[in-house]
């Protein structure tokens, strides 16, 4: 079956850094773009980036362009962000998932920006 674990999550003050991790199973995924999503509290779940299959093509969303990267090592099934320049507004839980999104959604990484 499909499984998504996340981690690289934690509490990082304004202008700080985090680097996210995201191993994948259960699915062929060198042949799948990848998606990196956050969720804050009362808010709907929201786009970050995206990365095709062979990892030569990236989007992201407005509110994090020029500040994070998403990348992907096809050889250890795993999608990484690379988040600089951290805002509180930054605030959420991250998931990631194939892209376009089919339904399969991990446990999520808490990523607190405060000081």
């Amino acid at each position: 079956q499909v499984q998504l674990v996340e981690s690289g999550g934690g509490l990082v003050q304004p202008g700080g850094s985090l680097r996210l991790s995201c191993a994948a199973s259960g699915f062929t995924f060198s042949s799948y773009g990848m998606s990196w999503y956050r969720q804050a509290p009362g808010k709907e779940r929201e786009l970050v980036a995206t990365i095709t299959s062979a990892g030569g093509s990236t989007n992201y969303g407005d509110p994090v362009k020029g500040r994070f990267t998403i990348s992907r090592d096809n050889a250890k099934n795993t999608v990484y962000l690379q988040m600089n320049s951290l805002k509180p507004e930054d605030t959420a839980v991250y998931y990631c998932t194939p892209f376009p999104p089919e339904g399969y959604w991990g446990q999520g990484t808490q990523v607190t920006v405060s000081s």
